[in-house]
């Protein structure tokens, strides 16, 4: 993919030159004094334009000479680069529209719109307002534009997830998705071509190339017309474009001392009835908590991914956000987390949409209703995310910004053969950390991802963050719904699980306890069943969540399932069940407990069997809790195996 090597033109003013092509033409001027075909390479930030005006120049994106793409916004102003062939053509790589440094009310005019011949609008995803608005100055200055649709690579890449993917019908339905919004635009018979910047050979970029090259012949003659002599008719019938993842006793004594002296603290000054009462009100807020937590940001960032990626699921599974390369959320959809229906995820759709115009925006998804943001940008800031993060700030929420698709980028610049990855993270977060900065940010807080590899990047940071903001009932639901993708988050969610066991072991003594059938204890059989499914769930090892998390992973759902050696599948776990275990454990009833309680909480005395059956409980889902950890680990290893 290399190219002859040419110094490109650095100022916005043209300048003039004369040239000749080969086949010792003359010098062509226009009677206005016009020396050059200006092709201008126009649209959002971050499309591809840079590649696109290397590839159309034969040229590869690290060349001497090349237009320079970038990670961030790389393109301060136009930048003119001579066609290699055509000596008397200019193309233009010219900045993104619809960013801090070129708004889009006054883009035309700071990068002298008027001044082009011809224009290719390039879009790597779903249709914007900036499309409409460019292709309406174009036509308004009766000029001509082809659209492109850039990234196929990428986007084919990403549906080939989908157990349906066929490769034909994915280009049809981008080729019909851009042909619609045009026709809609007002646009008759627009050309419009799917390439890949980096593959030359696939898609329509040999079209394209034939279609520029021929087609500039033509411009050339038309601006040109006084000088240029007529061109070999065979030749433009050869040209033609075809179409075509002792000591125990001791041990559990220091252990119940710890959790016991919260235990004490709690219950000073009350009687076991208040205490429990508190506890049970504590216990069904926990439940009926709700969080909703709203994905905004520009279309086709990859803010339905990210839904599906919180709530532990496939982009391809029933009930998930749905994903796609065209737009495809063109409502606000709420999706409840599979396993705590009260932690709610709202998918809004895209900013800068026809549909969603960023003055309607805000009043359309009812912006004022959710807890807190995730703005989710996939190339570039724009002044959209400007106006999102202003919105937030006035409701006095807290919002993240979400840099997305971290491996397409990575992906692209490791063909750089100056690469360094630590470096383009770097700079990536620094880029969006400053722009969040000039905008009233005092703390920005940036988080890289990316919906391939959860593992890598901030995905666990991202999860951290959201804790930590959240008042304790919030903080609680989300850790009970975070998907297990780190060390870090079993450690989360085993504290916060441990918090949880003390207060069901004084229910249990509280709340009508009977005797196990051949035992001398008593507790209460529910709550030993209900806390040890809690774990199953929170930790992913129920049925259903083994299932999610295998097609997450692309795992066999059996090798996962294999890695659970300590717990017994969640469908075992009856009352029946649990008596057996607890037949097996009479540990928990010796003397040394039950004097190691009461000597703590002497409180717990004042019912019949009260002691007895705090410690049962307690001992038995604290041992429990600690197989399930263990397994999940053992889950979490296998599933991220390479």
């Amino acid at each position: 993919m290399g190219g002859k090597s040419s110094t490109p033109v650095v100022s916005c003013e043209h300048k003039e030159k004369s040239s000749k092509e080969e086949g010792n033409l003359p010098d062509l001027v226009t009677a206005s004094g016009k020396s050059t075909l200006d092709i201008a390479v126009t649209g959002v930030t971050g499309a591809g334009k840079s590649s696109l005006v290397n590839a159309l120049r034969s040229m590869n994106d690290f060349a001497d000479g090349a237009a320079r793409p970038d990670v961030i916004e790389g393109t301060k102003e136009p930048m003119g680069y001579p066609h290699p062939t055509f000596q008397d053509v200019t193309i233009w790589d010219l900045p993104g529209i619809g960013t801090r440094n070129f708004k889009a009310e006054e883009y035309l005019e700071r990068v002298n719109y008027r001044q082009y011949d011809f224009f290719i609008i390039v879009s790597s995803g779903c249709f914007t307002i900036y499309d409409i608005q460019l292709s309406h100055a174009i036509r308004k200055m009766r000029k001509h534009f082809y659209f492109v649709r850039s990234k196929m690579d990428v986007s084919i890449k990403s549906e080939k997830r989908n157990p349906d993917f066929n490769e034909e019908a994915t280009r049809q339905e981008v080729r019909k998705y851009c042909l619609d919004n045009l026709m809609k635009a007002g646009i008759s018979s627009p050309k419009i071509f799917l390439i890949s910047s980096w593959y030359w050979d696939k898609y329509d970029f040999p079209l394209l190339r034939r279609t520029f090259e021929n087609e500039t012949k033509g411009l050339r003659r038309q601006i040109f017309q006084p000088t240029l002599p007529p061109e070999n008719k065979s030749d433009d019938k050869s040209n033609k474009p075809s179409k075509g993842s002792g000591i125990y006793i001791y041990l559990l004594q220091k252990a119940l001392k710890i959790d016991l002296v919260k235990l004490r603290d709690a219950l000073t000054g009350k009687n076991l009835e208040e205490g429990t009462e508190e506890i049970r009100k504590e216990l069904e807020a926990l439940e009926n908590v709700k969080l909703d937590i709203a994905i905004t940001g520009v279309s086709g960032a990859g803010k339905s991914s990210l839904v599906n990626a919180l709530r532990g699921m496939t982009d391809y599974e029933d009930g998930r956000a749905r994903v796609g390369i065209m737009q495809t959320t063109m409502e606000v959809h709420s999706y409840p987390h599979p396993l705590f229906p009260n932690v709610i995820l709202w998918d809004l759709p895209g900013i800068g949409t026809p549909e969603f115009r960023p003055n309607d925006y805000l009043k359309k998804v009812n912006f004022s209703q959710y807890d807190f943001f995730m703005i989710v940008a996939s190339e570039r800031f724009t002044e959209n995310d400007v106006l999102l993060a202003h919105e937030i700030q006035k409701m006095k929420k807290k919002f993240y910004f979400v840099r997305s698709k971290m491996d397409v980028s990575i992906d692209a610049k490791i063909r750089d053969p100056n690469y360094n990855m630590d470096t383009t993270v770097q700079k990536i977060r620094k880029y969006c950390g400053d722009n969040l900065t000039e905008i009233g940010e005092s703390n920005p807080r940036v988080f890289l991802i990316s919906r391939c590899d959860l593992d890598m990047y901030d995905f666990p940071l991202l999860q951290e963050a959201l804790e930590k903001d959240l008042d304790d009932l919030k903080r609680q639901a989300l850790i009970r719904a975070m998907p297990v993708f780190s060390r870090e988050i079993l450690k989360k969610k085993k504290a916060a699980m441990e918090s949880i066991i003390w207060k069901l072991a004084i229910l249990s003594c509280a709340i009508g306890v009977i005797p196990v059938p051949g035992l001398s204890l008593v507790c209460d059989l529910g709550i030993l069943v209900s806390g040890m499914l809690l774990f199953y769930k929170v930790f992913c090892l129920d049925e259903e969540s083994l299932q999610i998390v295998a097609k997450v992973f692309n795992k066999d759902y059996k090798v996962l399932k294999s890695a659970i050696k300590k717990s017994p599948m969640s469908s075992e776990i009856t009352p029946k069940f649990v008596a057996i275990l607890l037949a097996r454990s009479l540990f928990c009833a010796t003397l040394t407990v039950i004097e190691l309680v009461l000597d703590f909480v002497p409180v717990l005395g004042s019912l019949v069997g009260g002691v007895s059956s705090f410690v049962t409980t307690f001992y038995m889902l604290r041992s429990f809790l600690k197989d399930i950890v263990e397994d999940a680990e053992n889950v979490r290893a296998k599933a991220t195996e390479p």
